[in-house]
């Protein structure tokens, strides 16, 4: 599967953005999802997963009450809403797929167990 973010920008503090996250290749039900981001000069960072079915959904506590994961199958599309950003949620976005024939949902996986990744998109918020 092929994925594909995007919706990333530069926005003042307080501000929101919507990020997308595309697949394609195989049925996108199949997957569970995840978004992670890295800052420059930092690791990569969990922020927030979602089972294949939307019905269970987890997210880091920096994160947490401000950004909403959600996706809609019938688009192959996972999104981020982000709310009251941060200086500090600079950084570039990416999100990543499991497939769930291999394993169950594990929302906090490292970056590196998840079977397919994508490009980033970049998130830069301004103070």
């Amino acid at each position: 599967v092929q994925l594909q973010a995007s919706g990333g920008g530069l926005v003042q503090a307080g501000g929101s953005l919507r990020l997308s996250c595309a697949a394609s290749g195989r049925t996108f039900s199949r997957y569970d999802m995840g978004w992670f981001r890295q800052a420059p000069g930092k690791e990569r960072e969990f922020v927030t997963a979602i089972n294949w079915s939307g019905g269970a959904t987890t997210y880091a506590d920096s994160v947490k009450g401000r950004f909403t994961i959600s996706r809609d199958n019938a688009k192959n599309t996972v999104y981020l809403q982000m709310n009251a950003l941060k200086p500090e949620d600079t950084a570039v976005y990416a999100c990543a797929a499991a497939d769930r024939a291999w394993s169950s949902y594990s929302p906090y996986r490292p970056w590196s167990s998840y079977d397919y990744k994508g490009q980033g998109t970049q998130v830069t918020v301004s103070s």
